[in-house]
């Protein structure tokens, strides 16, 4: 198995966290998203993966885009440590939870929407960091809400879930972006609680071998 990816990338990490979480070995092939325009829109990787994305799963002769389709992909060839509740309503609401992170917070301050925003809409870095902010404090308070109702030591009671496998690379993004975690008490005890874990530290962006 190979995982083509960059240290930084969120959609990656969370790859990264299933793969050690179900203990499986695979070769990451690092994809640098800035150096000489990005790597991810050379030929030989557009001819791998045409969304100019990472990551990119290789299992074989079988290639996969997409973090949250890989981590399925994977949780369902190799079902141990399970990334889902059996129940239909809880599965239900692991989903719901994931596709908060992954569709309505992670897709508008990614690498692309931000360069854009400074070379199309010729916005400031104030500008641009205003964006973001708003948009992961949108995201992050209905998360907060509804953690209310489902949270253990992690997103769903005391099971890693996709969930938590969404949340903990978009807090570490956010606290890149310098947002105000303190107003989210319930993410961040998740978000600790996560960290403890030997899976989660061997994923993390600085243990990467292209961190720099």
């Amino acid at each position: 198995m190979k995982l083509y990816g960059y240290w930084r990338s969120s959609a990656a990490y969370r790859v990264r966290i299933a793969l050690h979480l179900k203990e499986l070995s695979y070769e990451y092939i690092p994809v640098h998203l800035v150096k000489d325009g990005g790597e991810q829109h050379a030929t030989n990787y557009v001819d791998l993966n045409p969304t100019h994305l990472v990551p990119t799963f290789v299992d074989g002769d079988f290639v996969l885009n997409q973090s949250i389709a890989i981590i399925d992909y994977l949780d369902a060839k190799y079902p141990q440590c399970s990334l889902y509740p059996e129940n239909i309503e809880s599965r239900a609401l692991v989903s719901a939870l994931m596709l908060d992170i992954a569709c309505e917070i992670h897709p508008v301050n990614n690498l692309r929407i931000q360069q854009y925003l400074v070379s199309e809409l010729h916005c400031s870095e104030q500008d641009k960091l205003t964006w973001s902010h708003h948009w992961m404090h949108k995201g992050f308070s209905a998360i907060e809400e509804k953690l209310k109702a489902t949270s253990g030591l992690y997103c769903f009671g005391d099971q890693i879930t996709i969930a938590d496998l969404c949340l903990i690379p978009q807090v570490y993004n956010a606290k890149r972006f310098n947002v105000d975690m303190s107003r989210y008490p319930l993410i961040s005890k998740v978000v600790d609680n996560c960290n403890l874990l030997p899976a989660f530290i061997s994923a993390m962006p600085e243990n990467q071998p292209d961190a720099v």
